[in-house]
């Protein structure tokens, strides 16, 4: 006769059930919480994306606002006209972005804001106020490009294409 008992046969397959069922939750957990971080990261990088791209937006508006008001020879518009327009655009990306990104978007807007107010003669010595304005419209794009480049280096931005795999199909990264 058999040395295990009538009670050994059920114990192990309630063991054994239990295990796999347990197994199943945590494949189950491990992959929702993979899933939820993937969305997380999607969603982190598509809210700072439309953040960047409505600033970017909203500088370049203000800049040509500029350039076609001083061709015109018209008074540029008042600086409340500029901070209405970009000042919501501004805060998400001062909320959202990080220090480098920041200060960078900071700078492009001090420099469009100190545009977009009086340009006193007797700010700088011996410069006309066009001359100074004009100098300084000049600069904006140079300031745009280092708010530019922040972005890139934060969002992951590559300047190159990706390298296509082995069996002719380019990789999917994101």
């Amino acid at each position: 006769m058999s040395q295990i008992p009538w009670w050994g046969l059920p114990l192990v397959a309630v063991v054994f059930a239990l295990a796999g069922a347990a197994a199943a939750q945590f494949v189950f957990t491990r992959n929702n919480h993979l899933l939820s971080r993937s969305r997380r990261d999607r969603q982190w990088y598509e809210e700072r994306k439309d953040a960047y791209v409505r600033l970017l937006a909203a500088f370049e508006h203000a800049t040509h606002r500029l350039r076609t008001s001083f061709d015109a020879g018209e008074k540029p518009p008042p600086p409340l006209v500029y901070v209405d327009h970009v000042g919501p655009a501004l805060m998400s990306v001062r909320l959202l972005a990080s220090g480098p990104v920041r200060s960078a978007a900071l700078a492009v807007h001090l420099q469009l804001e100190r545009l977009h107010g009086e340009m006193n003669p007797a700010g700088v010595i011996g410069v006309q106020p066009q001359t100074h304005f004009r100098e300084l419209l000049a600069q904006v794009p140079l300031v745009m490009q280092q708010f530019e480049a922040a972005i890139r280096e934060e969002l992951g931005i590559v300047d190159t294409p990706p390298q296509p795999s082995l069996n002719g199909r380019p990789k999917l990264t994101r």
